[in-house]
């Protein structure tokens, strides 16, 4: 009798939570759950590939890795959407204060 193979449900739970996170949450800091399911997916294979008639379910590791990595390029997004966004604010705070230094007497 075949056994659930240790891990993939976990990788499977860990890249929908990145996923999750990053769109709901947590923004980039989605991707530490990305960086655990991809992780767990890869430790989940390799368990696989050394004794495959042994194991099940070795389509959730393979759908959590996928899923973690999707998480982990939807929160490297986040973060460059946030640093697109932030940097013309601080551009104009940074200019706004060197402006009023210039003139004083």
């Amino acid at each position: 009798m075949k056994e659930e193979l240790p891990g993939a449900s976990s990788a499977l739970t860990m890249g929908i939570l990145s996923i999750a996170l990053t769109l709901f949450c947590c923004g980039p800091f989605g991707a530490i759950f990305s960086f655990i399911g991809f992780a767990k997916a890869k430790a989940a294979k390799k368990l696989y590939e050394e004794n495959p008639d042994r194991y099940t379910s070795v389509d959730n590791a393979n759908t959590g890795k996928m899923l973690s990595i999707i998480g982990l390029v939807l929160a490297c997004l986040f973060l460059l959407g946030i640093l697109l966004f932030l940097a013309p604010i601080l551009a104009f705070i940074g200019m706004a204060g060197y402006e009023s230094t210039q003139y004083q007497y």
